[in-house]
């Protein structure tokens, strides 16, 4: 193989390599990069969340609020004095 032959095979070789090549890294590069972002419903389930949880979090603070109401009630009725018997009448005593 002479130096002329092995010359042209070379600047041959290099130019397939990058006509083919390139865009095989550019894809690569893109495809990692899409890897590493964030979808593009990322943002909005992410917004969605952060609102479910601050209602469940008031949806918690008005329940208890409930069952302190409950507690309180409960607590008058059993503390509330017995009702008094109503007196008999005199007649259904002499029966």
């Amino acid at each position: 193989m002479t130096e002329d032959m092995y010359l042209m095979t070379l600047v041959f070789g290099t130019s397939i390599v990058i006509v083919l090549g390139l865009p095989l890294v550019r894809a690569y590069i893109r495809r990692q990069e899409r890897a590493h972002a964030l979808p593009p419903g990322e943002g909005e389930r992410d917004q969605r969340l952060a609102r479910i949880e601050s209602s469940i979090e008031t949806m918690a603070v008005e329940i208890e609020r409930i069952s302190e109401g409950q507690r309180f009630v409960t607590k008058l009725l059993a503390e509330r004095e017995a009702p008094k018997a109503i007196p008999a009448s005199s007649k259904e005593h002499s029966a």
